[in-house]
């Protein structure tokens, strides 16, 4: 866990906002309740999903598209609060 400043939450508040209501709702959650807690790595997979193209971003976090690593899968589990398993996707 590292300390995050609350200048950076509020960036990255602003950042979780897509104009796609189901991210705004995960993304948004995600930050405002467990970012501050998590593990360096999860806040660094995080600042760089945010990044990604929406549609990326929505495939993963309603499992249809496979994170392309172990690390950005669990993130995504944290995110959505579920376990992923193979069967869900395409």
């Amino acid at each position: 866990m590292v300390p995050v400043e609350s200048q950076e939450l509020g960036k990255l508040l602003w950042h979780c906002r897509r104009g796609m209501k189901e991210l705004d709702v995960l993304l948004t959650r995600y930050v405002e309740e467990q970012f501050c807690g998590a593990p360096a790595a999860h806040q660094e997979a995080f600042r760089t999903l945010l990044e990604a193209p929406d549609t990326e971003i929505y495939g993963y976090l309603l499992r249809q598209r496979r994170p392309p690593t172990a690390l950005l899968s669990s993130l995504i589990e944290r995110i959505t609060g579920s376990a992923f398993d193979d069967r869900d996707y395409p």
